[in-house]
């Protein structure tokens, strides 16, 4: 190849520059991942307190939300956050709105009808 500043292929067009490659068959990492949280396993249930046979990603959870429970900020954000998807940008500002049903929404959870308002 010619030009100033090319760099000449270590490959002929065509030609693999890793001709084994991946072997057919070979798993990867979230599968493996998947399967492992897939595993049972005889704990205790520690918000029922019964002896169960749980799959690796339900310890996990209930473990995350006994912390939650116990007042651990951290662990209660990230079940929000499973549960009713990561809170978006809020935006800053005001509007005049007028015959709209307005429904306060506090930490993802909404609140019942009766608090609910319409605006003139």
């Amino acid at each position: 190849m010619g030009g100033r500043g090319q760099i000449e292929p270590r490959w002929q067009k065509g030609e693999s520059g890793n001709p084994a490659g991946k072997p057919k068959g070979t798993r990867n990492r979230s599968t493996i991942v998947r399967e492992w949280l897939e595993v049972q396993q005889s704990v205790k249930n520690p918000i029922t307190g019964e002896q169960e046979v749980l799959e690796q990603q339900d310890i996990m959870t209930l473990a995350l939300i006994k912390k939650a429970r116990e007042g651990d900020v951290n662990a209660y954000r990230e079940l929000m956050d499973s549960a009713h998807g990561k809170q978006t940008n809020q935006i800053e500002g005001s509007m005049h709105l007028t015959g709209l049903k307005v429904e306060v929404v506090d930490s993802g959870f909404s609140t019942s009808s009766s608090e609910s308002e319409i605006i003139d």
